[in-house]
């Protein structure tokens, strides 16, 4: 059979034509979802990231609450922390709490350090993505330990959340020593 003959049959049979324009209309269909996801899905992740900074600083801030009122010498606070992406970071030998995400969001101007309350939020940017980077600096009048040592201790991105015990260890050469532990 010739082209032309090919064609007559499929033009003269109606279910061909039927099962044609309905895959024709499905690539279209598949097109358009695929160009809408391609421009939907990065702001969905800067939503999502700009939803987990503002968590981790409500964090940062539950720290604090929990280290100003913890009270006397001995006395032992629980805090569970959730970590879906970034890191929560102690840093005790710096007496500073940080924490850090790599986010398509620019959470604040890129290069300049603000101050958000006593939190100081950075956001550097890395090419594709950002640095954000959240500080509470507690060393002026707090001594903070990680399991009574000076050390550095990263939480990283969990499914269950981290059971951070912070004991009010006394004072030591003026400060307030608070020890961070994990259950």
């Amino acid at each position: 059979m010739k082209r032309d003959e090919i064609w007559r049959n499929i033009k003269g049979n109606k279910k061909a034509q039927v099962w044609i324009e309905t895959v024709i209309y499905l690539l279209i269909a598949f097109v358009m979802i695929g160009l809408v996801l391609s421009f939907i899905r990065p702001k969905i992740e800067e939503i999502r990231d700009k939803a987990i900074i503002e968590q981790s600083l409500e964090v940062i801030r539950d720290i604090e609450n929990l280290i100003l009122t913890i009270g006397s010498p001995g006395n032992k606070r629980l805090l569970e922390i959730e970590i879906r992406k970034g890191n929560l970071i102690f840093d005790c030998t710096n007496d500073k709490v940080f924490f850090q995400i790599n986010s398509k969001y620019v959470y604040t101007e890129p290069g300049e350090n603000v101050e958000i309350g006593n939190v100081m939020a950075l956001t550097e940017n890395k090419g594709e993505y950002n640095v954000v980077t959240l500080e509470r600096d507690f060393s002026d009048v707090y001594n903070l330990t990680y399991k009574n040592e000076d050390m550095l201790k990263t939480l990283n991105k969990a499914s269950t959340p981290y059971k951070v015990y912070l004991t009010n260890n006394g004072e030591i050469s003026n400060k307030i020593v608070m020890d961070f532990d994990l259950e």
